[in-house]
Protein backbone atom coordinates (compact mmCIF):
# COMPACT_ATOMS: atom_id res chain seq x y z
CA UNK A 1 0.00 0.00 0.00
CA UNK A 2 2.63 2.69 0.61
CA UNK A 3 4.81 1.99 -2.02
CA UNK A 4 1.64 2.58 -4.41
CA UNK A 5 0.68 5.47 -2.16
CA UNK A 6 4.47 7.11 -2.28
CA UNK A 7 6.57 5.26 -4.33
CA UNK A 8 9.39 4.67 -2.06
CA UNK A 9 11.61 2.11 -4.66
CA UNK A 10 11.36 5.22 -7.05
CA UNK A 11 12.76 7.84 -4.27
CA UNK A 12 14.94 5.06 -2.83
CA UNK A 13 13.76 4.82 0.50
CA UNK A 14 11.99 2.16 2.62
CA UNK A 15 9.02 2.26 5.28
CA UNK A 16 11.76 2.08 7.65
CA UNK A 17 13.53 5.10 6.63
CA UNK A 18 10.88 7.02 6.19
CA UNK A 19 9.14 6.02 9.39
CA UNK A 20 12.81 7.49 11.34
CA UNK A 21 12.32 10.79 9.19
CA UNK A 22 9.20 11.21 10.12
CA UNK A 23 10.12 10.64 13.88
CA UNK A 24 12.97 13.18 13.10
CA UNK A 25 11.19 15.53 12.10
CA UNK A 26 8.24 15.59 14.52
CA UNK A 27 10.81 15.80 17.58
CA UNK A 28 12.66 19.28 16.31
CA UNK A 29 8.86 20.68 15.45
CA UNK A 30 6.84 19.68 18.20
CA UNK A 31 7.62 22.52 20.30
CA UNK A 32 5.18 24.40 18.63
CA UNK A 33 2.51 22.41 20.79
CA UNK A 34 3.86 23.96 23.43
CA UNK A 35 4.63 27.54 22.42
CA UNK A 36 1.81 28.46 19.58
CA UNK A 37 -0.86 27.72 23.14
CA UNK A 38 1.62 30.15 25.12
CA UNK A 39 1.97 32.92 22.37
CA UNK A 40 -2.36 32.59 21.11
CA UNK A 41 -3.70 32.56 24.65
CA UNK A 42 -2.09 36.31 25.66
CA UNK A 43 -5.68 37.51 23.56
CA UNK A 44 -7.86 35.79 25.23
CA UNK A 45 -7.97 32.79 23.18
CA UNK A 46 -9.02 28.96 25.97
CA UNK A 47 -5.28 27.87 26.00
CA UNK A 48 -6.27 24.26 25.79
CA UNK A 49 -8.63 24.64 22.95
CA UNK A 50 -5.71 26.47 21.18
CA UNK A 51 -3.56 22.81 21.83
CA UNK A 52 -6.31 20.70 20.35
CA UNK A 53 -6.59 23.49 17.38
CA UNK A 54 -2.58 23.46 17.05
CA UNK A 55 -2.28 19.72 17.10
CA UNK A 56 -5.04 19.00 14.59
CA UNK A 57 -4.18 21.80 12.03
CA UNK A 58 -0.25 20.45 12.22
CA UNK A 59 -2.24 16.76 11.83
CA UNK A 60 -4.14 17.70 9.16
CA UNK A 61 -1.84 20.18 6.90
CA UNK A 62 1.39 17.86 7.12
CA UNK A 63 -1.67 14.78 6.32
CA UNK A 64 -2.65 17.04 2.84
CA UNK A 65 1.12 17.83 1.89
CA UNK A 66 1.21 13.45 2.22
CA UNK A 67 -1.14 12.85 0.55
CA UNK A 68 -1.54 15.43 -2.18
CA UNK A 69 1.97 16.62 -2.88
CA UNK A 70 4.21 13.62 -1.74
CA UNK A 71 6.93 15.58 0.14
CA UNK A 72 8.22 15.20 3.06
CA UNK A 73 7.57 18.29 4.73
CA UNK A 74 5.92 18.64 8.12
CA UNK A 75 3.31 21.47 8.27
CA UNK A 76 2.04 23.52 11.63
CA UNK A 77 1.00 26.82 12.49
CA UNK A 78 4.07 28.96 11.93
CA UNK A 79 6.31 31.20 14.45
CA UNK A 80 6.27 34.61 13.54
CA UNK A 81 2.83 34.56 12.04
CA UNK A 82 1.51 33.32 15.86
CA UNK A 83 3.05 36.63 17.25
CA UNK A 84 1.68 38.72 14.28
CA UNK A 85 -1.75 37.60 15.49
CA UNK A 86 -1.24 38.18 18.94
CA UNK A 87 0.72 41.19 19.72
CA UNK A 88 0.11 43.11 16.87
CA UNK A 89 -3.24 42.46 15.86
CA UNK A 90 -4.70 41.73 18.79
CA UNK A 91 -2.70 43.38 21.61
CA UNK A 92 -1.07 46.48 19.54
CA UNK A 93 -4.30 47.74 16.89
CA UNK A 94 -6.95 46.26 19.78
CA UNK A 95 -8.88 43.50 17.46
CA UNK A 96 -10.29 40.98 18.54
CA UNK A 97 -8.88 37.40 18.26
CA UNK A 98 -11.87 36.24 16.30
CA UNK A 99 -11.83 39.08 13.87
CA UNK A 100 -8.13 38.12 13.41
CA UNK A 101 -9.20 34.42 12.87
CA UNK A 102 -11.46 35.74 9.92
CA UNK A 103 -8.17 37.74 8.51
CA UNK A 104 -6.26 34.17 8.37
CA UNK A 105 -9.08 33.04 7.04
CA UNK A 106 -9.48 35.39 4.08
CA UNK A 107 -5.39 35.72 3.87
CA UNK A 108 -6.10 31.53 3.37
CA UNK A 109 -8.44 32.25 0.34
CA UNK A 110 -6.56 34.73 -1.58
CA UNK A 111 -3.50 32.51 -1.01
CA UNK A 112 -5.13 29.60 -2.71
CA UNK A 113 -6.22 31.80 -5.34
CA UNK A 114 -3.12 33.21 -6.03
CA UNK A 115 -1.36 29.55 -6.24
CA UNK A 116 -3.95 27.95 -8.30
CA UNK A 117 -3.86 31.25 -10.79
CA UNK A 118 0.00 31.39 -10.56
CA UNK A 119 0.23 35.07 -9.42
CA UNK A 120 2.20 33.19 -6.49
CA UNK A 121 4.93 32.38 -8.63
CA UNK A 122 5.17 36.15 -10.55
CA UNK A 123 5.50 37.53 -7.07
CA UNK A 124 8.10 35.45 -5.29
CA UNK A 125 9.93 35.99 -8.60
CA UNK A 126 9.25 40.24 -8.52
CA UNK A 127 10.46 40.45 -4.40
CA UNK A 128 13.73 41.30 -4.28
CA UNK A 129 15.84 38.43 -2.72
CA UNK A 130 17.45 41.29 0.11
CA UNK A 131 13.53 42.13 0.93
CA UNK A 132 12.98 38.29 1.28
CA UNK A 133 15.40 37.75 3.69
CA UNK A 134 14.91 41.13 5.71
CA UNK A 135 11.09 39.82 6.51
CA UNK A 136 12.67 36.27 7.89
CA UNK A 137 15.49 38.21 9.99
CA UNK A 138 13.19 41.35 10.92
CA UNK A 139 10.48 38.17 12.28
CA UNK A 140 13.78 37.05 14.21
CA UNK A 141 14.06 39.93 15.55
CA UNK A 142 10.79 40.45 16.71
CA UNK A 143 10.50 37.18 18.22
CA UNK A 144 13.58 37.42 20.26
CA UNK A 145 12.05 40.64 22.13
CA UNK A 146 9.21 38.46 22.90
CA UNK A 147 10.95 36.15 24.05
CA UNK A 148 13.35 38.17 26.28
CA UNK A 149 10.00 39.82 27.67
CA UNK A 150 8.91 37.08 28.80
CA UNK A 151 11.51 35.04 30.52
CA UNK A 152 11.72 38.58 32.59
CA UNK A 153 15.16 39.48 31.20
CA UNK A 154 14.33 42.63 29.24
CA UNK A 155 11.73 44.52 31.40
CA UNK A 156 9.93 48.06 30.85
CA UNK A 157 11.68 51.30 31.29
CA UNK A 158 10.32 54.61 32.04
CA UNK A 159 13.62 56.44 31.23
CA UNK A 160 15.46 54.20 28.13
CA UNK A 161 12.10 52.11 26.70
CA UNK A 162 13.76 48.96 27.83
CA UNK A 163 16.15 47.86 30.48
CA UNK A 164 17.46 44.74 31.76
CA UNK A 165 15.40 42.57 34.65
CA UNK A 166 16.06 40.71 37.60
CA UNK A 167 18.43 37.53 37.11
CA UNK A 168 18.67 37.16 40.87
CA UNK A 169 14.79 35.33 40.37
CA UNK A 170 13.93 32.09 39.79
CA UNK A 171 12.72 32.68 35.99
CA UNK A 172 14.85 34.50 34.25
CA UNK A 173 17.71 32.26 35.37
CA UNK A 174 15.64 28.97 34.48
CA UNK A 175 14.96 30.67 30.78
CA UNK A 176 18.80 31.37 30.22
CA UNK A 177 19.66 27.65 31.64
CA UNK A 178 17.22 26.60 28.99
CA UNK A 179 19.05 28.47 26.18
CA UNK A 180 21.67 26.79 27.19
CA UNK A 181 20.51 23.18 26.82
CA UNK A 182 19.20 24.15 23.51
CA UNK A 183 21.96 26.23 22.19
CA UNK A 184 24.56 23.09 23.25
CA UNK A 185 22.22 20.29 22.56
CA UNK A 186 21.31 21.14 19.14
CA UNK A 187 25.44 22.13 18.14
CA UNK A 188 25.95 18.54 19.57
CA UNK A 189 23.35 17.60 16.76
CA UNK A 190 21.37 15.55 19.35
CA UNK A 191 17.47 15.37 17.87
CA UNK A 192 14.60 17.38 19.45
CA UNK A 193 17.03 19.57 21.20
CA UNK A 194 14.57 22.69 21.78
CA UNK A 195 11.90 20.11 22.65
CA UNK A 196 14.22 18.75 25.30
CA UNK A 197 15.06 22.14 26.29
CA UNK A 198 11.57 23.39 26.79
CA UNK A 199 10.78 20.46 29.04
CA UNK A 200 14.09 20.53 31.09
CA UNK A 201 13.20 23.93 32.45
CA UNK A 202 9.54 22.82 32.80
CA UNK A 203 10.70 19.61 35.21
CA UNK A 204 13.61 22.10 36.96
CA UNK A 205 10.21 24.52 37.78
CA UNK A 206 8.25 21.83 39.41
CA UNK A 207 11.25 20.56 41.59
CA UNK A 208 11.90 24.09 42.94
CA UNK A 209 8.16 24.87 42.90
CA UNK A 210 7.97 27.89 40.75
CA UNK A 211 4.47 25.78 38.55
CA UNK A 212 2.94 23.26 38.98
CA UNK A 213 2.54 19.34 37.78
CA UNK A 214 -0.35 18.75 36.15
CA UNK A 215 -0.17 15.61 34.78
CA UNK A 216 0.75 14.25 31.44
CA UNK A 217 -1.86 11.92 29.57
CA UNK A 218 -5.54 12.89 29.12
CA UNK A 219 -8.13 12.89 26.76
CA UNK A 220 -7.85 15.15 24.56
CA UNK A 221 -10.16 18.83 26.15
CA UNK A 222 -12.64 20.48 23.75
CA UNK A 223 -11.99 22.40 20.73
CA UNK A 224 -15.06 24.45 20.86
CA UNK A 225 -14.12 27.77 22.61
CA UNK A 226 -12.42 28.59 19.11
CA UNK A 227 -14.01 26.15 16.42
CA UNK A 228 -15.64 27.91 13.64
CA UNK A 229 -15.72 31.17 16.33
CA UNK A 230 -13.86 33.57 13.08
CA UNK A 231 -15.06 36.85 12.65
CA UNK A 232 -14.99 37.01 8.52
CA UNK A 233 -17.05 39.73 8.73
CA UNK A 234 -15.41 41.98 11.40
CA UNK A 235 -11.88 40.77 9.31
CA UNK A 236 -13.21 42.71 6.36
CA UNK A 237 -13.61 46.04 8.24
CA UNK A 238 -10.83 48.77 6.71
CA UNK A 239 -8.73 48.77 9.58
CA UNK A 240 -7.85 44.96 9.01
CA UNK A 241 -7.23 44.89 5.25
CA UNK A 242 -3.27 45.85 5.88
CA UNK A 243 -3.18 43.32 8.52
CA UNK A 244 -4.87 40.56 5.47
CA UNK A 245 -2.21 42.02 3.22
CA UNK A 246 0.91 41.47 5.52
CA UNK A 247 -0.32 37.39 6.33
CA UNK A 248 -0.47 36.89 2.74
CA UNK A 249 3.02 38.42 1.83
CA UNK A 250 4.80 36.63 4.99
CA UNK A 251 2.74 33.50 4.13
CA UNK A 252 3.92 33.77 0.84
CA UNK A 253 7.74 34.13 1.48
CA UNK A 254 8.36 31.99 4.57
CA UNK A 255 6.05 29.27 2.81
CA UNK A 256 7.81 29.42 -0.66
CA UNK A 257 11.07 29.55 0.49
CA UNK A 258 11.19 26.60 2.83
CA UNK A 259 9.10 24.37 0.27
CA UNK A 260 11.76 24.93 -2.12
CA UNK A 261 14.33 25.22 0.08
CA UNK A 262 13.74 21.50 1.53
CA UNK A 263 12.91 19.71 -1.46
CA UNK A 264 16.20 21.11 -2.95
CA UNK A 265 17.94 19.62 -0.32
CA UNK A 266 15.68 16.45 -0.76
CA UNK A 267 16.80 16.30 -4.70
CA UNK A 268 12.81 16.63 -5.55
CA UNK A 269 13.16 19.64 -7.51
CA UNK A 270 15.68 19.05 -10.42
CA UNK A 271 16.65 21.23 -13.60
CA UNK A 272 14.57 20.04 -17.01
CA UNK A 273 12.22 17.86 -14.53
CA UNK A 274 8.75 18.37 -13.84
CA UNK A 275 8.25 18.44 -9.85
CA UNK A 276 5.65 18.62 -7.62
CA UNK A 277 5.84 21.82 -5.99
CA UNK A 278 2.75 22.80 -8.10
CA UNK A 279 0.76 20.42 -5.41
CA UNK A 280 2.66 21.44 -2.02
CA UNK A 281 2.31 24.50 -2.83
CA UNK A 282 -1.82 24.46 -3.24
CA UNK A 283 -1.05 21.92 -0.09
CA UNK A 284 0.47 24.88 2.11
CA UNK A 285 -2.39 27.13 0.99
CA UNK A 286 -5.21 24.79 1.92
CA UNK A 287 -3.98 24.78 5.21
CA UNK A 288 -3.89 27.86 6.25
CA UNK A 289 -7.83 28.05 5.77
CA UNK A 290 -8.12 24.65 7.76
CA UNK A 291 -6.49 25.98 10.43
CA UNK A 292 -7.92 29.01 10.70
CA UNK A 293 -11.35 26.76 11.39
CA UNK A 294 -10.08 25.02 14.07
CA UNK A 295 -8.77 28.35 15.90
CA UNK A 296 -5.21 29.23 14.88
CA UNK A 297 -2.77 31.39 13.44
CA UNK A 298 -1.38 30.69 9.51
CA UNK A 299 -0.10 26.51 9.15
CA UNK A 300 2.73 26.98 7.17
CA UNK A 301 5.67 24.64 5.56
CA UNK A 302 8.81 24.10 8.42
CA UNK A 303 11.81 24.42 7.63
CA UNK A 304 12.62 22.04 10.63
CA UNK A 305 11.40 19.45 7.84
CA UNK A 306 15.31 19.11 6.89
CA UNK A 307 15.99 16.97 9.98
CA UNK A 308 14.09 14.09 8.41
CA UNK A 309 15.22 14.99 4.89
CA UNK A 310 18.57 14.64 6.36
CA UNK A 311 17.82 11.20 7.93
CA UNK A 312 16.68 9.82 4.21
CA UNK A 313 12.96 11.18 4.38
CA UNK A 314 12.02 11.69 0.46
CA UNK A 315 8.02 10.88 0.20
CA UNK A 316 5.01 11.60 1.63
CA UNK A 317 4.68 8.82 3.64
CA UNK A 318 7.30 11.06 6.03
CA UNK A 319 5.02 13.82 6.38
CA UNK A 320 2.27 11.12 7.26
CA UNK A 321 4.27 9.81 10.03
CA UNK A 322 4.52 13.22 11.52
CA UNK A 323 0.76 13.97 10.76
CA UNK A 324 -0.16 10.43 13.10
CA UNK A 325 2.35 11.74 15.71
CA UNK A 326 0.55 15.22 16.43
CA UNK A 327 -2.67 13.23 16.32
CA UNK A 328 -1.10 11.25 19.34
CA UNK A 329 -0.33 14.81 21.16
CA UNK A 330 -3.30 15.11 21.53
CA UNK A 331 -3.30 12.82 24.59
CA UNK A 332 -0.83 15.29 26.79
CA UNK A 333 -2.64 18.55 26.93
CA UNK A 334 -1.96 18.41 30.84
CA UNK A 335 2.00 18.37 29.85
CA UNK A 336 1.27 21.42 27.55
CA UNK A 337 -0.77 23.14 30.17
CA UNK A 338 2.36 22.82 32.84
CA UNK A 339 4.77 24.03 30.98
CA UNK A 340 5.39 27.78 32.15
CA UNK A 341 6.05 30.55 30.30
CA UNK A 342 9.69 30.84 31.03
CA UNK A 343 9.99 27.70 29.65
CA UNK A 344 8.90 28.46 25.92
CA UNK A 345 10.50 31.53 26.07
CA UNK A 346 14.10 30.06 25.08
CA UNK A 347 13.00 28.16 22.72
CA UNK A 348 11.22 31.77 21.18
CA UNK A 349 14.85 33.08 21.33
CA UNK A 350 16.83 29.96 19.92
CA UNK A 351 14.42 30.13 16.91
CA UNK A 352 14.91 33.67 16.80
CA UNK A 353 18.74 33.47 16.46
CA UNK A 354 18.48 31.01 13.95
CA UNK A 355 15.92 33.30 11.43
CA UNK A 356 18.89 35.96 11.71
CA UNK A 357 21.60 34.18 9.68
CA UNK A 358 19.66 35.40 6.42
CA UNK A 359 21.07 38.09 7.06
CA UNK A 360 24.44 36.87 5.14
CA UNK A 361 21.81 37.04 2.14
CA UNK A 362 21.56 40.37 2.01
CA UNK A 363 24.09 42.36 -0.39
CA UNK A 364 25.09 45.41 1.98
CA UNK A 365 27.76 46.57 -0.69
CA UNK A 366 24.57 47.89 -2.57
CA UNK A 367 23.23 50.90 -0.34
CA UNK A 368 19.94 50.55 -2.18
CA UNK A 369 19.18 46.70 -1.51
CA UNK A 370 20.73 46.92 2.34
CA UNK A 371 19.19 50.29 3.51
CA UNK A 372 15.54 48.83 3.01
CA UNK A 373 16.50 45.41 4.20
CA UNK A 374 17.89 46.94 7.58
CA UNK A 375 15.04 49.01 7.78
CA UNK A 376 12.27 46.16 6.89
CA UNK A 377 14.30 44.22 10.50
CA UNK A 378 14.71 46.98 12.88
CA UNK A 379 11.43 48.20 12.05
CA UNK A 380 9.42 45.13 13.47
CA UNK A 381 10.80 45.04 16.68
CA UNK A 382 11.14 48.35 17.54
CA UNK A 383 7.62 49.46 16.29
CA UNK A 384 6.58 45.83 17.77
CA UNK A 385 4.90 45.34 14.08
CA UNK A 386 5.33 42.85 11.30
CA UNK A 387 3.47 44.94 9.46
CA UNK A 388 5.28 48.00 9.85
CA UNK A 389 8.84 46.62 9.06
CA UNK A 390 7.40 45.16 5.58
CA UNK A 391 6.04 48.52 4.56
CA UNK A 392 9.32 50.57 5.59
CA UNK A 393 11.25 47.63 4.02
CA UNK A 394 9.35 47.94 0.59
CA UNK A 395 8.37 51.60 0.30
CA UNK A 396 12.09 52.39 1.18
CA UNK A 397 12.99 50.14 -1.94
CA UNK A 398 11.07 51.67 -4.46
CA UNK A 399 12.27 55.32 -3.49
CA UNK A 400 16.05 54.37 -3.30
CA UNK A 401 15.96 52.34 -6.38
CA UNK A 402 13.51 55.20 -7.97
CA UNK A 403 16.15 58.23 -6.81
CA UNK A 404 19.21 56.80 -7.23
CA UNK A 405 18.45 55.78 -11.38
CA UNK A 406 17.91 52.13 -10.86
CA UNK A 407 14.10 52.28 -11.66
CA UNK A 408 14.34 49.50 -13.74
CA UNK A 409 15.27 46.95 -11.02
CA UNK A 410 12.05 47.84 -9.46
CA UNK A 411 9.42 44.82 -10.17
CA UNK A 412 5.93 45.70 -10.69
CA UNK A 413 4.89 43.49 -7.72
CA UNK A 414 7.13 45.35 -5.50
CA UNK A 415 5.63 48.81 -6.79
CA UNK A 416 2.14 47.41 -5.88
CA UNK A 417 3.16 46.13 -2.52
CA UNK A 418 5.03 49.42 -1.38
CA UNK A 419 1.44 51.59 -3.01
CA UNK A 420 -0.96 49.31 -0.85
CA UNK A 421 1.73 50.19 1.80
CA UNK A 422 1.33 53.48 1.01
CA UNK A 423 -2.49 53.76 0.82
CA UNK A 424 -2.42 52.08 4.26
CA UNK A 425 -0.70 54.61 6.40
CA UNK A 426 -2.22 57.46 4.73
CA UNK A 427 -6.05 56.34 5.13
CA UNK A 428 -5.73 53.13 7.45
CA UNK A 429 -3.74 54.40 9.99
CA UNK A 430 -4.15 53.46 13.32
Amino acid sequence: MFERLFKLSEHNTTVRTELVAGLTTFLTMSYIIFVNPDILSTTGMDRDSIFVATCIAAALGSAVMALVANWPIGMAPGMGLNAFFAFTVVAALGFTWQQALGAVFISGLIFVFLTVTGIRSWLIQGIPHSLRSAIATGIGLFLGIIALKNAGVVVDNPATLVGLGSLKETGPLLAIFGFFVIAVLDALRVKGAILIGILAVTVLSWVTGVSQFQGVVSMPPSMAPTFLQLDIVGALHGGLIHVILVFVLVEVFDATGTLIGVAKRANLIQEGKRSRLGRALLADSTAIVAGSLMGTSSTTAYVESASGVQAGGRTGLTALVIAVLFLASLFISPLAGSVPTYATAPALLYVAGLMMRELTEVDWEDLTEAAPAALTALAMPFTYSIANGLAFGFISYVVLKTFTGKWRAVHPATLIVAVLFVIRFAFFAE
